[in-house]
């Protein structure tokens, strides 16, 4: 399908998710990340870059855990504090992973995902066609009701900056771990 198609077809409210590929576990354990190695960041920054071609196979669970805890794990787990800035800790920001089998929500606290729908997404995540089958597709998601202290004029804007840092912090891993990766909004 392509990028005309899904437009009109969205606008349409015809773009329906594709049934689950495969079983969708309730919740996934990810192993530790490694929060040792990768490219220095002068490096990684270098080679950062927006990609939109991606190989089909599953990220393996080990990078699809260190890509998980860089966009927004616990550095600090005895402050709750995570890998982004977030105003007030409000930490108002969370991440859903679409894969084939199924739409989760990360909980940094426990590293683990936990399923939110049986079904394929991906391919109603936006207009263009790569993300259809990407192995993965984050989708990153505001709740500014937790930003209590903020006042709410700067609530959106605040939310923006925490969703940016989680963005960079994913485009730095993905160049640590030359793998692909785009924004899209």
């Amino acid at each position: 399908m392509n990028t005309l198609t899904k437009l009109a077809l969205g606008l349409l409210g015809q773009n329906k998710p594709g049934p689950a590929q495969g079983d969708a576990a309730d919740s996934i354990t990810l192993p530790a990340a490694n929060t040792h190695g990768g490219l220095p960041l002068m490096q990684a920054l270098a080679q950062r870059q927006s990609l939109r071609e991606f190989a089909p196979e599953p990220l393996p669970l080990n990078l699809l855990s260190n890509l998980l805890w860089a966009a927004a794990g616990l550095n600090r787990p005895e402050l709750g504090g995570r890998t982004i800035p977030s105003a007030m800790n409000a930490q108002e920001v969370d991440v859903y992973v679409a894969l084939p089998a199924g739409l989760y929500r990360y909980a940094a606290l426990g590293h683990a995902l936990h399923l939110v729908r049986a079904m394929d997404v991906r391919r109603i995540t936006g207009y263009q066609d790569f993300v259809d089958t990407a192995p993965l597709d984050l989708i990153l998601v505001a709740d500014t009701s937790r930003m209590k202290l903020v006042p709410v004029a700067q609530r959106m804007a605040y939310a923006y900056a925490s969703a940016g840092a989680i963005a960079q912090n994913v485009y730095l891993y993905c160049a640590s771990e030359n793998l692909a990766t785009v924004i899209r909004a």
